[in-house]
């Protein structure tokens, strides 16, 4: 434990039961109950497919914060000026998200765990793939027991802060120069194996991935960084001990 300086973790399937495949349909579909009245379904639709699939691609390079390349794409493709479209989304997660809270559930062990490494006094990071605003995160935060109200992260990765998505290594070398550290000295934990481990082991980072413990490898650790285990939180929690 003490070769690692800050641990990085995943936030949806990591520390929050909350499986994509049901969540973000019921995501889209209470935002065009905001929207609709302004834009049309299908195409809104579209284009935030689009802006949603060049912030993925932002690697970093462009030196553009992942809303920005997110705002470059939306608001000209969908003609609307972002005056007129922010109001709508900030009352959306206000009024409308807080109810996707029933499709998710909370990890028995994330609250423990996370007091546990606190009382380590070992910086923390919530380092979900930053394509969302931060409300969206303290939100998921608070309905996995684990907010930002009682827990002082060093870093909570958001659409407006960072310069990469995970999908890249540029996103976890931000983390890392943000902490002041070298990749080498991070952890990463996660579910996801693109995201969380290739990324994260190709920009220098250790990791641990979060998934059944017999889970055969989808492809060879790419390394410079180690794949260091895999199995579920609690299975990690035992690896840190």
């Amino acid at each position: 434990m003490t070769a690692f300086k800050a641990i990085l973790f995943d936030l949806d399937d990591t520390l929050l039961h909350n499986p994509m495949s049901t969540f973000l349909p019921a995501y889209f579909q209470a935002l065009l109950e905001h929207v609709v009245p302004l834009v049309d379904a299908e195409r809104f639709l579209q284009v935030m497919m689009e802006a949603i699939a060049q912030m993925d691609a932002n690697d970093g390079r462009r030196r553009m914060t992942n809303a920005e390349v997110f705002a470059a794409h939306f608001f000209p493709a969908l003609g609307h000026a972002p005056e007129e479209l922010i109001p709508v989304f900030e009352r959306f997660y206000a009024e409308s998200f807080p109810r996707l809270r029933s499709l998710t559930r909370p990890v028995p062990e994330a609250r423990p765990l996370m007091e546990w490494v606190f009382g380590l006094g070992v910086p923390v990071v919530i380092a979900t793939n930053p394509v969302f605003p931060l409300t969206a995160i303290e939100q998921r935060l608070d309905w996995a027991n684990i907010p930002t109200t009682e827990f002082d992260y060093a870093l909570v990765t958001v659409y407006d802060n960072m310069h990469a998505t995970k999908f890249h290594p540029a996103y976890y070398r931000e983390v890392a120069s943000f902490l002041g550290l070298p990749p080498e000295e991070c952890l990463m934990v996660g579910n996801e194996w693109e995201m969380d481990i290739t990324s994260a082991t190709r920009a220098g980072m250790s990791a641990y991935w979060i998934t059944a413990p017999d889970t055969p490898l989808p492809s060879a650790v790419p390394g410079p960084g180690a794949l260091l285990g895999r199995g579920s939180l609690a299975d990690f929690w035992e690896y840190l001990r």
